[in-house]
């Protein structure tokens, strides 16, 4: 089982000991427009002293519609994204949807994601840990704290244990998610890392052609998180969130995202060595 925080590292960032966001758009819309956006993110982070993973997605395989933008592809998308790394000189993550895009995927990134609504599958988890890159199992809505403890079984099962957790709701009806706070103590307990998804918590899915989202909730949330002991936080984050090709009711603005890192800083520095 992972030691929390104490046995890896990606790229810069001691897992457990700095804390750090993953942050970007929820899917690649323009090559330029995700550098820009890439390089912003990673001024602001630099003026607050923190660390980052910049997040993409090349594809968004589970929308409401079939009508909804689904993003570049993934050969596209990889090149993207490599261009990205390269120029704006960030770590990057994004998620695979199949095994087979473990591989090509491991070429470009520093942490392979895996999403919530395939947090369970088996043949996912496990291609993408025989990687040997670090990975991000995001905790399905409909998965218990035990549950997403057997996930990152699986993906250590393979000999990698560069595995944590994203809490990021749960279902609540139909649409609607709710934080249950406790899973992020429950998790860590068995000495897995966890961070919160700040954007997704707030979602209202399944609402129209595209999930809704309560926005008013996200600082709040967010400094929650830190009080319950994750060791970093996760945010989509747009220029305009209302033009957003995908989820725009939960994606943050830069000003926004600013405002929580102003708080932050107060409250891991308040923590710092109280866990």
């Amino acid at each position: 089982m992972t030691k929390k925080g104490n046995n890896f590292s990606i790229g810069n960032i001691k897992v457990g000991k700095d804390f750090f966001f993953i942050a970007g758009p929820c899917v690649i819309e323009s090559e330029e427009g995700t550098i820009e956006l890439c390089k912003k993110l990673k001024k602001i982070f630099k003026s607050f002293d923190m660390k980052f993973i910049f997040k993409a997605s090349f594809d968004k395989a589970n929308r409401t519609s079939i009508s909804s933008f689904r993003g570049p592809g993934l050969k596209r998308g990889l090149e993207i994204l490599k261009r990205v790394k390269e120029e704006c000189d960030v770590l990057i993550t994004t998620d695979i949807h199949t095994p087979e895009q473990a591989e090509p995927v491991a070429e470009v990134v520093d942490l392979i994601q895996i999403p919530a609504f395939l947090s369970r599958q088996t043949d996912i988890i496990v291609s993408a840990s025989m990687t040997g890159k670090p990975v991000n199992i995001k905790k399905g809505q409909f998965m218990s704290p035990n549950e997403a403890i057997k996930a990152v079984e699986k993906a250590s099962s393979t000999g990698n244990t560069r595995v944590f957790i994203t809490e990021r709701g749960t279902f609540f009806g139909y649409n609607d998610l709710v934080v249950d706070f406790r899973n992020i103590i429950r998790i860590s307990k068995e000495e897995i890392p966890v961070i919160l998804d700040t954007t997704h918590i707030l979602q209202r899915p399944g609402i129209g052609e595209t999930s809704g989202g309560d926005k008013e909730f996200f600082h709040a949330l967010a400094l929650a998180g830190i009080v319950c002991g994750v060791i970093g936080l996760f945010a989509e984050v747009h220029e305009c969130p209302e033009k957003a090709l995908s989820d725009p009711g939960t994606s943050v603005d830069l000003k926004s995202l600013k405002n929580l890192l102003k708080d932050v800083k107060l409250l891991i520095h308040t923590f710092k060595g109280k866990r």
